[in-house]
């Protein structure tokens, strides 16, 4: 069985610090389609719409029938370990960093026998579970695990390379005055966390959050001054593993119904232009950071709102904002992914707070978010959507975003 993660001991000066290594990452442009289904944590299989075979490894004809036409499908992921072998030396450099690797084959149910990773708790020639996840390289691999969960299983070294499980790591949140920051704190160290870092802007004036904020070290941070993010970056950037960025400005109406661009400069300038100036002062010391041991640096996660793909009237100039914010969170991956640093998008529907009152439910509450971040970091996803609004949303945008754009357009705002 794996043994419990313990935290990790004082750093050795005198040994070496790994560098930033990746798995082999080439893929083809069939086999993408994996990579797609992992980053949001779902296990896709190609199927032959002619003669309904299953196919692994991905293709772009049928193994059956030559059949050109394989669309990605939800596929049950239970299977059974026929082999199993234990890699303790490779020629590539991530492997060989990290070796032993267990590594086997599985005969799906569904009928494809699948190459994998193996965690170190599943019995050989036993009944396992198949789970695609995203490795460093930002490419879709599939790891088998036990069907039946077993004690300290998150601790497993092959499927914490996998995630960004937040146990023993070192968290910074960047905005002490979002209502979610408190559900966020709790949920980080119920998970694990050695330590949790809360940025407060405008630290003079009071913070209602502060009386739940136990257990964090409060630290002056305002995402619209380049200096204080600099400053802040220097004191902790080297010891920051996963940061969260929260930060977020938020104003009611569309183009029309504004007099003027000034609260549009504002929700640029922390929304999107926030986003930038923590991405420079703190993305180059965590992507250094990425192989250092138990706490190295995994993730960098982005707070949005789910209309950041499709605006709503009610909030359209909000939207545009997250909408460049999502953009620039999409180069930010490409850029990270050099170093196997994470990127995860939480898209998030109308939340319980003043700004959103006038709408009807369901909203999405502190607690919700909390949970959807800590999960999500956990199985090492790139895209999160949190409530059933944002659910919702990027069901009807994956349908038909034209059609979408007119559902939330017609008529404009009320």
């Amino acid at each position: 069985m794996t043994t419990p993660l313990t935290p990790p001991p004082k750093k050795n000066p005198q040994k070496r610090t790994l560098s930033p290594t990746r798995p082999p990452e080439m893929r083809s442009r069939a086999a993408m389609g994996l990579s797609a289904a992992a980053a949001e944590g779902r296990f896709m299989l190609q199927h032959c719409a002619e003669c309904g075979a299953v196919q692994y490894p991905p293709r772009d004809a049928c193994c059956q029938c030559l059949g050109t036409d394989l669309p990605w499908r939800d596929t049950a992921p239970e299977g059974e370990l026929l082999a199993e072998t234990t890699i303790r030396t490779s020629t590539n450099l991530y492997f060989r960093e990290r070796a032993p690797w267990r590594t086997g084959s599985v005969r799906l149910d569904a009928g494809p026998v699948i190459i994998c990773h193996v965690h170190g708790d599943v019995v050989p020639r036993s009944r396992v579970r198949l789970w695609n996840r995203l490795d460093r390289s930002g490419q879709g691999v599939i790891l088998a695990v036990p069907e039946e969960r077993t004690p300290n299983m998150e601790d497993d070294p092959q499927l914490r390379a996998l995630g960004s499980d937040p146990k023993h790591r070192r968290v910074l949140i960047t905005d002490g005055r979002n209502p979610n920051t408190p559900a966020l704190v709790k949920a980080l160290q119920r998970a694990g966390a050695s330590m949790i870092f809360v940025g407060e802007s405008e630290r003079w004036r009071p913070n209602p959050n502060r009386a739940a904020l136990e257990g964090v070290e409060i630290l002056p941070l305002d995402v619209t001054d380049t200096a204080s993010v600099v400053e802040l970056a220097g004191e902790i950037g080297g010891k920051t593993d996963i940061l969260i960025n929260n930060a977020r400005f938020i104003r009611p109406g569309g183009v029309m119904g504004r007099g003027d661009t000034a609260f549009a400069r504002d929700e640029m300038e922390v929304n999107y232009l926030g986003l930038m100036r923590l991405a420079q002062a703190f993305g180059p010391g965590m992507c250094d950071r990425t192989a250092d041991g138990v706490n190295s640096a995994v993730a960098w996660v982005n707070i949005l709102s789910a209309h950041a793909i499709m605006p709503t009237p009610d909030f359209g100039c909000f939207s545009a904002s997250n909408a460049a914010a999502l953009n620039l969170s999409q180069t930010l991956r490409g850029e990270f992914r050099r170093s196997g640093l994470r990127l995860m998008t939480v898209f998030v529907g109308p939340t319980e707070d003043d700004w959103h009152q006038p709408l009807p439910p369901p909203k999405v509450l502190p607690d919700g978010i909390a949970r959807s971040v800590v999960q999500g970091l956990r199985d090492g996803l790139e895209d999160v959507w949190c409530g059933d609004v944002a659910k919702e949303l990027i069901e009807r945008f994956r349908a038909g975003a034209k059609v979408l754009e007119r559902e939330m357009t017609m008529g404009g705002p009320e």
